[in-house]
């Protein structure tokens, strides 16, 4: 009976293939079904079969055979596929698209040093065109049995893995060594008993601090790719994996230094170790000065730069260097929102603020923010989280939104109405309670702005929060950060220094001042709410802002006669404002999402595509591996863009960088790839966790060959000449 169905599907698949030659050119049978084999051990050959996607293998159709005498095998156990429906068989569990490994383990009784091994399987596009019964033989050298006593150091490990039922110690089942290979590299590897592994992520190095000598750039090796229960689609490493690291020596004699491996690895069984430390001292030899010379440290991308110089510089240059880092990014729009926040709750205390009280006010907004920079920055670092993400919950958002609304609807005196007593104390209470003066009032606005106003992923921060992941030093990555947002609030201590006498002290100017910024707040208020809002409601609420202020302007009432000068400067401000307001309305109508170009909808697609890039979506692991895999097979090189739609460094680069027609030709080969990050969902976490990211906005780079260039790693936002430079260094 099987004869007959295989002489069916034989003719079934030639005819489907008839039918559908012109429309799709499928893979011939060995590129779609990749198959090889290696000796795993003395009785174990390693099949791997590498499924193209869009094909799939039959798990009942595999056979396995020996052509060797004196050798046979064992019973092969299958791992388990997914369920699909064949046209043919009906329900049948399949192997789709990825990597597949089959041990086939050996009787050999004759003790044969190779063995001829006979493969059978058979497999199918995913549009029902079959392929024939496919037969490869291998022939694999068997390396000579080992038995427990002839066992060295690692060969011990691997063995121990294979005794018993019980789990074997963390020790036991992952080890780290380390060897001194010439004067300017050492060789690290980690060894995986059998039936555990480790995670490629998991894995760092990192030198004592109190040597001069420096770990430069290395490059860890392509993993397996497992589907982790805990952390998804990973990268593994199995058995045993190592690598050379060379060293950056400033010291030419001779020294002693320590090595430390950190690393996390799990049992097959589903049982995960917690993270482990091993330490290993090497004895370095002298080094010449022509060996150090040639020893010149290697690329590395921007962060890894910055986390170097934590390693190695003293803490007053490491403060010095993130205070300035910080004072860069306040020139950012990072910042901006800040300003208006801190401005109207100095205005919001009226005609009797001083210059000294404006300027404890503007300290006491900075130091809390930069203190909650700090402990929430080292709690993402600690434990992985999305900065960013942690407090961009619509409620959250509506909440902030919310008292922004409060706060510039006191100051264009609504609340001097007849309310209701009651109602009337409950809104005082809400609008005042962090602008009554009092500076822990202003501090827990400036709390609550860093985390929801800002902050941006930069390389400075994103240095400091690896520093801090990898080795723990909460001290010295803290204090980074802190006088990083420090360095951030220095504009806000200028405006706070300097507002007690650039504010008027009486009269109209002062209800104009404070409805300008109540307008301001407003204004902010209607920018956060846009994370959450559709974008047609957010582009109608920035219409209404625009609008009711240029009529309080009198845009549309006509001018006294004579009138002065101010008269006509304001009637002309409230008739752009009304002008741009009206825009917005049409650009809403249009079906048009963008409030800077409201009229955008209306161009054709052909010219919005001309002046952007378009990417493709990405939201899973797998899916990044799948069109990565594509790719390489291509040989064309990708870019990797991580976004969010509350992330102002992410809408800097698509509004200023990807619409340079210089970038835009330069990145013409190029896979584009976005992941959007902006829900914060599993997939969303996975796909940071993959690239130890703790925010966008993070550019990656592919080679054509599929590896990553982690050196040319773009963390935070680069102008179109500074993007340039970075795409020419690739």
């Amino acid at each position: 009976m099987f004869a007959y169905r295989l002489i069916f599907l034989g003719l079934l698949s030639l005819f489907v293939q008839s039918l559908l030659a012109e429309q799709r050119t499928f893979l011939p049978p060995e590129q779609a079904f990749k198959v090889s084999a290696a000796a795993g051990a003395a009785d174990r050959v390693d099949l791997s079969f590498d499924i193209a996607q869009g094909y799939h293998l039959y798990r009942d159709k595999f056979q396995f055979q020996s052509q060797t005498q004196g050798v046979e095998l064992g019973q092969v156990q299958l791992p388990a596929g997914v369920i699909d429906h064949d046209q043919v068989f009906g329900d049948l569990e399949v192997y789709r698209g990825g990597i597949l490994k089959v041990p086939v383990s050996l009787i050999n009784k004759t003790a044969q040093n190779s063995v001829k091994l006979l493969v059978k399987y058979q497999g199918c596009a995913d549009e029902a065109v079959c392929y024939p019964v496919q037969k490869a033989v291998f022939e694999v050298n068997l390396p000579a049995a080992q038995t427990d006593k002839d066992c060295n150091k690692l060969i011990k490990i691997l063995c121990a893995g294979l005794k018993g039922g019980e789990l074997l110690k963390p020790e036991q089942a992952f080890q780290f060594f380390a060897s001194v290979k010439d004067a300017n590299t050492i060789h690290v590897s980690w060894i995986a008993a059998e039936g555990y592994y480790l995670y490629k992520n998991k894995l760092n190095l990192t030198l004592e601090s109190k040597t001069q000598t420096q770990l430069a750039a290395y490059n860890l090796p392509k993993g397996e790719s497992h589907n982790d229960p805990e952390f998804g689609e990973v990268e593994v490493y199995r058995q045993e994996m190592g690598v050379d690291v060379p060293l950056q020596r400033t010291n030419l004699e001779a020294e002693t230094v320590t090595i430390t491996s950190k690393f996390q690895g799990c049992a097959d069984r589903g049982v995960c170790y917690p993270p482990m430390n091993t330490s290993v001292s090497l004895e370095l030899p002298i080094a010449t000065a022509q060996t150090k010379k040639i020893i010149a440290p290697q690329a590395m991308s921007e962060q890894d730069q910055i986390v170097n110089s934590l390693k190695q510089d003293s803490l007053a240059l490491t403060l010095l260097s993130f205070f300035g880092f910080g004072v860069l990014l306040s020139l950012t729009p990072c910042i901006f929102p800040m300003i208006p926040i801190l401005s109207g709750i100095i205005v919001g205390q009226g005609e009797n603020i001083c210059s000294r009280k404006s300027f404890l006010l503007s300290l006491s907004y900075v130091l809390a923010s930069a203190l909650m920079y700090t402990v929430f920055g080292v709690l993402a670092a600690l434990f992985g989280s999305n900065l960013q993400a942690v407090f961009q919950e619509p409620w959250v958002i509506a909440t902030f939104s919310a008292l922004f609304v409060l706060l510039s609807l006191s100051m264009f005196g609504f609340y001097n109405l007849e309310l209701p007593k009651s109602l009337q104390n409950r809104v005082h209470h809400s609008s005042d309670a962090h602008r009554d003066g009092s500076y822990l009032g202003a501090a827990i606005m400036g709390a609550l702005s860093s985390l929801i106003v800002g902050p941006c992923v930069a390389a400075p921060l994103a240095a400091a929060l690896i520093y801090i992941g990898q080795t723990g030093d909460v001290v010295l990555g803290g204090s980074a950060l802190f006088v990083m947002g420090l360095g951030m609030g220095t504009p806000l201590l200028l405006i706070g220094a300097s507002a007690g006498k650039l504010l008027p002290k009486a009269g109209a100017w002062l209800n104009t001042t404070k409805a300008v910024f109540g307008v301001i707040m407003l204004a902010v208020a209607v920018w956060m709410l846009a994370r959450i809002l559709p974008a047609s409601v957010s582009m109608l609420l920035s219409a209404m802002l625009l609008i009711i202020p240029a009529i309080y302007l009198g845009a549309i009432e006509p001018l006294p006669n004579p009138a002065s000068g101010w008269k006509k400067l304001w009637k002309g401000l409230g008739l752009i404002l009304l002008i741009l307001g009206v825009l917005q309305l049409i650009g809403v109508s249009a079906g048009n999402s963008n409030v800077l170009q409201p009229l955008q909808g209306l161009a054709s697609a052909k010219a919005d595509t001309k002046n952007h890039l378009v990417f493709q979506r990405v939201k899973t692991v797998a899916e990044l591996d799948r069109l990565l895999q594509q790719a390489a097979a291509k040989q064309q090189p990708v870019m990797l863009d991580f976004y969010a739609d509350w992330c102002i460094s992410c809408k800097e680069l698509e509004a200023y960088t990807f619409t340079d027609a210089k970038v835009q030709q330069q990145l013409s080969g190029y896979l584009l790839l976005q992941a959007d990050v902006t829900e914060n969902n599993d997939d969303d976490k996975a796909l940071l966790q993959r690239f130890n990211l703790f925010g966008p906005p993070g550019i990656m780079f592919y080679s054509a060959d599929g590896q990553e260039k982690t050196a040319n790693r773009v963390i935070g936002y680069q102008e179109p000449a500074k993007f340039l430079s970075s795409l020419q260094q690739l």
